[in-house]
C-alpha cells in the first residue's frame, strides 16, 4: 500500500510520477485521495500531485468527474503554481464541462489568455477549453476571435499555431 503524499515528496520525476499514477489510477478510492492532496496540501506536494492528475486525466478521464467542480474553484486561487493551472487547464480540454460550470470555466480561461504573464502552455490549452465551449454557447465566438487575433503578432510559435487552429475552427461556428 502506497503512502501517495510520502512517494509524490520522494523526487520529482516522470518515474516517480508514472509510479504514482499507475498506483491512483487502479481504483477511485487512491484517486480520490490523490485529488485530496492536489487541492488542499502544502504547495510542494500539490505542485507534484498535479503532474499526476494531468497524466489522469489523459488516460482516465472519468476518474476526475467526481472533482471537476472542486478544480475548477481551485483555480481561483490565488498564487497558484504554473504546474496545477498548466495540468487542471489541461484537463479541462478532455472533458465535457457540465452547463453549470461553463461560466466559471470561461472566466478563468479568458483571464489565463487575456494575461501578459501566463505561461504559453496555460494560454493555449485556454485557448481550447474555451473553443470547446463556444461550440456549445456561439456568443463568445468574437471575444475569443479577438483576444487570439491581438496575440498572434506577438505569440511564441505554440501559440501561432493553437492560435491558427483555433480560429479556422471557430470560422465554422456559427
Amino acid at each position: 500500500m502506497m503512502d501517495i503524499r510520502k512517494q509524490l515528496l520522494k523526487e520529482h520525476s516522470k518515474e516517480n510520477t508514472n509510479l504514482v499514477v499507475s498506483y491512483v489510477a487502479e481504483q477511485q478510492e487512491r484517486f480520490d485521495a490523490l485529488m485530496n492532496l492536489f487541492l488542499n496540501d502544502e504547495y510542494r506536494v500539490t505542485q507534484r500531485a498535479a503532474w499526476v492528475v494531468g497524466e489522469i486525466g489523459r488516460k482516465k478521464v472519468e476518474m476526475l468527474k467526481p472533482h471537476l467542480k472542486a478544480m475548477v474553484f481551485n483555480l481561483k486561487q490565488p498564487n497558484l503554481h504554473d504546474s496545477i493551472k498548466r495540468n487542471t487547464v489541461r484537463v479541462l480540454q478532455e472533458l465535457d464541462i457540465p452547463e453549470s460550470l461553463w461560466g466559471e470555466v470561461a472566466d478563468i480561461c479568458f483571464g489565463y489568455l487575456a494575461s501578459k504573464s501566463e505561461a504559453i502552455a496555460i494560454k493555449c490549452f485556454s485557448m481550447t477549453v474555451l473553443l470547446n465551449i463556444t461550440q456549445k454557447v456561439p456568443e463568445l465566438k468574437s471575444e475569443l476571435q479577438i483576444l487570439i487575433e491581438d496575440q498572434m503578432p506577438y505569440g511564441s510559435a505554440g501559440f501561432k499555431s493553437r492560435g491558427k487552429r483555433t480560429l479556422k475552427a471557430l470560422e465554422k461556428i456559427q
